[in-house]
């Protein structure tokens, strides 16, 4: 099989023939008129490329021939690199009048030798590309016009909805969920494999089952674990602890892993996935097997594998055999994929060819969702046709039966997509990939052009991403809503097509390092020892041309070990064409000088090491576009000549927490798309001589994603200095964090943080903002502005008394108000303002806001600071609960589902909160909100019911009364005892925690209106304690029918 990259590599070498750069120098060297015919030359190999690919499986000359051209064209991409990088380099030295310049740098003796050199190189190139031409006349093979590269943008809504849903798996999902609940077994804890084939949708179907509601109530503890090919007992264990406790365990040794994974599981009722097991070991699955064996009785470890071995080993008693969906199973998910949601028409014909194309899928559900991308694109009959009849019978037979299928859906990927997909199989099985760091991979090896100047190159790859996602190529695995990243797998046939394709030239590196290939270009490593590169540095190195070289363990920094110098400089000298070179997570202290050799480098990642200072030669990586940085915390500066690397556009400083300042001449970096972290100089009088100010953020106007500025308090003048950062001609920017670091609050005048903050007004799109530290009374009115906003945070503002109104933000999602000492009142509006904003519509209060957090805001008294009272000016925390006309019609949050209420022991008035769902955390904080809201329905000319927070519907069967969808209470007040009226509405109920509350005396009976309540937790309640002892306690009767009870 050729290298399915090679036509990236093509494109590649097409676009810098006709480059400006190479232009302008062949016309001072007198050679464009070969640079042109060299670059015809190649358009005319390139357009029979594809042909070719398929006419080497059963042709051998022409596989050589391809194998000819391979080489050639790396080698030609090799030596254009080279070229241009000279002379963008003489530049970075010379400045930018481009053609003055380079006519000054090859004119000189030293330089007039170089371009001779590199004149005659290019016409050697020029020549062996005219014999492969010449040769391709041999094999008569078809020219294929290039189809355009513009991919629509119209498919994201098909994405992800068609491929979450399951299609034939009801009965399947009910059988499991029976052996689930199946309390007549032997021992406590019971094992259970769903066994079948690649792509039948086993952990689709464990995914089903694991979030049934039926489910979710009957387990206490539920733990989700992907184990994958490798079977390590102590990896496991790890990942155990993190599922169960959302927290890693740090360096610990195996003794107090399985003492740690005991304690979690001891006498509780647990469901553990161990999803995808390969392992045919006894002996090893025997001693994981032991640790798992503490839960409480009807615990339960479903087991999906593909082998009957397997299933045998783990579970020899329960096995549930997953076969293939039936034909009209098979037909119904093909109509999904294929057919545009609402399509009426579908004929009797369309019908029987689908039925047998279907059936050549064997009823696996990976299979039909990738052809049915495939026939999504053919129209007609006769199309979908040719695809059974002729396009499926061609493919090779490859070793598994429903290969053919993915490969003929790879074969209708354009040639571009085709090369992004392979380089994919550079990541193991079961690797989340991270969307972003892959679109930068891409970029980097010069997959990814351009149609369009205006376009950047990010966002073409992002295209290219969607329409490989969107055919099934990739699948969803999990999204960081906190910093909007995204990961996604390959599924493991997925997986193997992409190995199968790209077998010439990319290699996951296996444990010893024997299958090396000399030719190949491609490397990554998965590996858990540093020392792995000494032991094989010598097979190593015989890939000698390698452009990549990335670590792909999932594992980001390793634990032991250090990675030697001599080492590292030694794979810096011998692969000197790299593109990408990935170090992260060796624990390195310096990057060898000799970076610099890596003239063709475009991607570093550096991160997750103790690297102090950077070397000064990294600035003559005039190519380099990607440099990560992130969690190095010993980094105290980045290079003083930063200015050099003008192709940077991606510069990773996240959690670079030593870091001391900016460097000068960063603000010339105009390309920049990524700068994450911003931190302003501790010392004024070094500001003026290597540290840059916010005057280096001002041109920076491609920025995007996230940036944090620290240290503004540091700041002197800020009044014109935060102007002169210009965020708001950021408009890609999507999240801005602002953070003072006050040293103290001595000497700061508020006066003048107030007029400063004017400054700091970001673009109307932001989507995130984060205050911390400011020390004005008042923060700007630009906030209200903030029209995209979906989430804020206002932190440790120590002095801010009030916020601008905030309740009319159309998008926001999530509010964060916490540690703010000076705050009295949540805003400075007029509350009839917003009450009648409230009445008039309830849409236009809050309308998106989801989830609220008020966090240790001691002196906040209410949310309005004034309330226009006839002429009587007063603060809603002096309205009383008797004011009754202030009450009836007090404004509500129409979204809200999640509100934690902590450490605001003052606050008797604010808006309700009927629609909560997800919970309601109250911790030393005033009860007034919740009692008010509960007798919403109770007062006089108040609607009795509210409508819900998921439902924009106004219909009757849309309202409920208030909290009556609330599933978590979580209770820690100064509290005597609970009102029965508390628990009236609470129908849906499901958890319910109470802590910390040493004078409550007993439950109230309205616990048993608690229906749905599934556990409930007592922790610190001593009186409550010993009420509810098991059978003597006096509220043991209320408490009894509650599955999961835990009194601490």
């Amino acid at each position: 099989m050729a290298d399915a990259i090679l036509y990236g590599v093509v494109q590649t070498i097409i676009e810098s023939l006709g480059s400006s750069t190479l232009n302008q120098i062949g016309s001072i060297w007198g050679v464009n008129d070969e640079l042109e015919k060299m670059k015809n030359t190649i358009s005319t190999i390139q357009a029979v490329v594809e042909d070719a690919e398929e006419q080497q499986v059963k042709n051998h000359q022409v596989k050589d021939w391809l194998m000819k051209l391979r080489d050639a064209a790396f080698d030609a991409d090799d030596l254009l690199s080279e070229f241009s990088t000279y002379v963008l380099q003489q530049e970075v030295m010379d400045g930018h009048e481009i053609v003055k310049k380079v006519r000054t740098f090859f004119s000189s003796s030293n330089q007039l030798v170089f371009g001779n050199e590199m004149a005659g190189k290019l016409s050697a190139m020029r020549e062996r590309f005219n014999d492969i031409a010449k040769d391709r006349n041999n094999f008569q093979l078809i020219e294929r016009p290039l189809e355009t590269r513009a991919v629509s943008r119209e498919r994201e809504t098909h994405s992800f909805v068609r491929d979450k849903e399951v299609i034939g798996r009801e009965e399947d999902k009910k059988a499991i969920i029976g052996l689930l609940q199946d309390s007549d077994v032997k021992e406590d804890v019971s094992f259970i494999s769903i066994v079948g084939i690649g792509g039948l949708g086993k952990t689709t179907l464990a995914q089903y089952v694991y979030n049934d509601k039926i489910v979710q109530a009957h387990f206490e503890l539920k733990i989700w674990v992907c184990v994958s090919e490798v079977f390590d007992v102590k990896s496991i264990v790890e990942n155990i602890i993190t599922s169960a406790t959302d927290k890693k365990p740090k360096s610990l040794t195996m003794e107090r892993l399985q003492n740690k994974l005991r304690e979690i599981l001891n006498q509780k009722m647990y469901l553990l996935v161990l999803d995808d097991v390969w392992n045919e070991n006894e002996e090893t699955w025997g001693k994981l097997r032991t640790l798992l064996l503490d839960g409480k009785r009807g615990s339960k470890v479903v087991i999906t594998t593909r082998t009957k071995l397997v299933a045998h080993i783990t579970s020899p008693m329960s096995q549930y055999s997953l076969k293939g969906l039936s034909k009209d199973q098979s037909w119904s998910l093909l109509k999904q994929m294929a057919f545009e949601e609402g399509q009426e028409t579908i004929t009797t014909n369309f019908k029987a060819i689908g039925m047998d194309i279907v059936e050549k899928c064997k009823g696996v559900p990976l299979a039909i969702k990738i052809i049915g991308r495939v026939l999504n694109h053919k129209k007609t009959e006769a199309e979908w046709s040719y695809i059974k009849n002729i396009e499926l019978t061609k493919v090779p037979k490859l070793k598994d039966g429903i290969m053919p299928v993915l490969k003929l859906s790879y074969d209708h990927l354009q040639p571009h997509l085709k090369c992004c997909f392979a380089y994919c199989s550079l990541f193991p099985k079961d690797y989340l990939i991270d969307k972003l760091t892959l679109m930068h991979l891409w970029i980097a090896q010069g997959f990814i052009q351009s149609p369009d100047e205006n376009l950047l190159l990010v966002d073409v790859a992002d295209d290219y991403f969607k329409e490989l996602l969107w055919r099934s190529f990739f699948q969803e695995a999990e999204e960081d809503r906190g910093t909007n990243r995204r990961w996604f797998k390959m599924h493991d046939l997925i997986h193997d097509l992409a190995q199968y394709v790209s077998e010439t030239d990319c290699t996951l590196v296996d444990t010893n390092a024997k299958n090396v290939k000399e030719k190949g270009h491609h490397l990554s490593f998965l590996f858990y020892n540093i020392s792995f590169f000494e032991e094989n540095l010598s097979k190593l190195v015989k890939a000698n041309k390698t452009r990549t070289f990335i670590l792909t363990s999932n594992n980001w920094a390793y634990d032991e070990g250090r990675i030697e110098e001599s080492t590292l400089e030694k794979l810096i000298s011998t692969f000197r064409y790299l593109r990408v070179l990935d170090l992260h997570g060796l624990n390195m202290k310096m990057l060898p000088n000799t970076i610099d050799t890596l003239m063709h480098l475009k991607y570093l990642d550096l991160s997750y090491n103790d690297i102090e200072v950077l070397p000064s030669s990294i600035t003559k990586l005039v190519n380099l576009q990607t440099l990560k940085l992130c969690k190095c915390k010993k980094l105290r500066e980045l290079p003083v000549d930063i200015q050099k690397l003008v192709s940077l556009k991606h510069l990773d400083l996240k959690d670079c927490e030593n870091l001391t300042h900016m460097p000068h001449g960063l603000g010339q970096l105009t390309s920049l798309q990524t700068l994450n972290l911003f931190v302003l100089s501790e010392d004024p009088v070094a500001s003026s001589k290597h540290c840059g100010g916010l005057a280096e953020l001002n041109k920076l106007n491609d920025l995007r994603g996230k940036l944090k500025i620290e240290n503004l308090a540091r700041v002197k003048d800020a009044t014109s200095k935060f102007k002169d950062a210009n965020l708001k001609d950021k408009q890609r920017l999507s999240e801005l964090e602002l953070y003072w670091n006050p040293e103290s609050d001595d000497g700061v005048d508020a006066s003048d943080d107030e007029n400063s903050v004017d400054g700091l007004q970001p673009h109307e799109s932001l989507k995130s903002l984060t205050v911390d530290g400011y020390m004005g009374v008042r923060v700007s009115s630009w906030l209200s502005f903030l029209t995209n906003l979906v989430d804020l945070s206002i932190s440790d503002c120590k002095k801010c008394q009030y916020l601008p109104p905030l309740y009319q933000l159309p998008t926001l999602q999530r509010l964060l108000i916490s540690n703010m000492d000076g705050l009295e009142d949540m805003t400075d509006g007029d509350m009839n303002d917003e009450i009648s904003a409230s009445l008039a519509s309830p849409s236009t209060f809050f309308p998106s806001l989801q989830t609220l957090y008020l966090w240790g805001c001691f002196n906040l008294k209410g949310w309005w600071r004034s309330v226009d009272k006839g002429n009587e000016a007063t603060t809603t925390s002096t309205i009383s609960s008797s004011t009754n006309h202030y009450h009836q019609h007090m404004p509500y949050f129409p979204r809200l589902s999640y509100l934690s209420f902590y450490n605001c022991p003052k606050m008797t008035c604010m808006p309700l909160f009927p629609n909560l769902e997800e919970g309601l955390i109250l911790q030393n904080s005033s009860l007034k909100a919740l009692e008010e809201t509960i007798e919403m329905n109770n007062r006089g000319g108040r609607a009795s019911s509210f409508p819900s927070s998921s439902s924009s519907s106004s219909s009757s069967s849309s309202f409920s009364p208030p909290l009556s969808k609330l599933k978590n209470l979580n209770l820690s007040l100064e509290l005597e005892s609970l009102p029965e009226e508390w628990f009236k509405n609470l129908t849906s109920l499901e958890s319910l925690n109470i802590s910390d509350c040493p004078n409550l005396t007993s439950l109230p009976k309205g616990m048993t209106h608690l229906t749905s309540l599934q556990t409930l937790r007592i922790v610190r309640c001593p009186q409550l304690k010993q009420r509810c002892e098991k059978a003597n306690g006096e509220d043991w009767d209320k408490i009894s029918h509650i599955p999961n009870l835990h009194i601490l």
